[in-house]
């Protein structure tokens, strides 16, 4: 386990603004919006802040004020952020992100979690907290062979062995849900309890028949094939041609940009104004670390990993995650909205709250409600 200091070189940001200054603009239907898409008036101004407002190096001194390390493990050179907690009996805690997210997601929850009294917080619920990056995302290595990784075993080498816990806890979003998940179901051994705060949770495959399902859960059903037809196409496109993608978004920072700000836009609590839940440095530090990290191709092959794994291990209908699970159901995950019953089926949970805001993205939009959601949850498994 080695420090890590984050520093991009002056050739890569360079580079950077030399191809944002020589975008070549595509054209949009009058009056579209984002119906379309990543509205283009909107972005023209988030790459224009982008060349002359945005600060990488400020962004790379807030970063860095995290301690950071790098780590082997299990083959991969994993980074991670690691901060002690401040309190009588901190409980190690894994924080796992999704996508198209980095550990930047968790910057505003790492403080309190760690020292609760430094924020009007009971020391009693001080937590070690582990934020590593996934596999292929950010500062960790981009695995180079075909097939799907076990993420959650590589958080059970890096919290056991490597930072040498015999008990913690684990919290995710997105695909950080079900990495959670799995260390919830595979290693209850040493996971106390899970905490999701992602509408990603695990289904019962088959699932159930639709004489068995309440009216709730029959509305949910349908309300994710719609959301399939209607906002699916990233992920169908990520799971089944992630490289043809990649060459248009490596290449053109704009075209990452617009790739990843529709889904802070459409996934977070904002009512279609993005810049209500994140500033223009917090949406430009994310994409800027896929960029200075050459990670979106990596990022986006996961879905076709996980798409193509020949082994996925379902969770079968009749089964559960019996390890203790908190759920926090965010209501800026709109039309994704889980009912507690339909979770139930899959999870042991004995804890589900309904935030009053915040979406897909809680610990940037909402990190207050989201941090105390966590301590309350794990407070009755210390």
């Amino acid at each position: 386990m080695e420090s890590f200091t984050l520093a991009v070189t002056p050739e890569m940001l360079n580079d950077l603004k030399s191809r944002l200054r020589s975008t070549r603009w595509p054209d949009q239907v009058e009056g579209a919006g984002w119906d379309y898409g990543t509205e283009l008036s909107y972005l023209q101004e988030l790459v224009h802040y982008w060349l002359t407002q945005f600060d990488w190096r400020k962004q790379e001194r807030l970063i860095n004020e995290l301690p950071q390390f790098q780590a082997r493990v299990n083959g991969l050179n994993l980074h991670f952020v690691y901060v002690r907690g401040q309190g009588p009996q901190p409980l190690p805690l894994v924080v796992t992100h999704g996508w198209p997210s980095t550990f930047f997601e968790m910057y505003k929850i790492i403080g309190p979690l760690a020292d609760p009294a430094a924020y009007g917080g009971d020391p009693a619920d001080a937590f070690d907290v582990v934020v590593p990056s996934l596999p292929g995302f950010g500062f960790s290595e981009r695995p180079a062979q075909r097939g799907s990784l076990r993420v959650d075993i590589l958080w059970r080498t890096l919290m056991t062995e490597v930072l040498d816990y015999r008990r913690f806890g684990a919290h995710g979003s997105d695909i950080g849900a079900r990495v959670t998940s799995a260390l919830g179901r595979f290693h209850p051994d040493v996971v106390i309890g899970i905490h999701i705060g992602s509408v990603d949770l695990d289904w019962p495959e088959p699932l159930p028949p639709d004489a068995e399902l309440s009216a709730a859960e029959r509305d949910y059903l349908e309300r994710v094939r719609r959301w399939e037809k209607e906002e699916g196409a990233y992920a169908e496109v990520q799971a089944t041609r992630p490289q043809t993608l990649a060459y248009g978004l490596h290449d053109s920072p704009v075209g990452l940009a617009a790739w990843i700000v529709e889904k802070f836009r459409a996934w977070s609590d904002c009512g279609g104004d993005v810049e209500s839940r994140f500033t223009k440095d917090e949406l430009l530090t994310t994409i800027t670390l896929y960029w200075v990290t050459e990670t979106i191709n990596a990022s986006m092959r996961r879905y076709y990993e996980q798409r193509h794994d020949p082994n996925p291990n379902p969770l079968r209908l009749g089964e559960r995650i019996e390890t203790p699970t908190g759920i926090a159901m965010f209501p800026g995950e709109k039309e994704l909205l889980v009912p507690r019953e339909w979770a139930e089926r899959s999870y042991n949970i004995q804890h589900w709250s309904n935030p009053p805001h915040g979406g897909h993205f809680a610990a940037l939009e909402e990190p207050e409600l989201l941090v105390a959601d966590i301590r309350a949850f794990f407070r009755t498994l210390r």
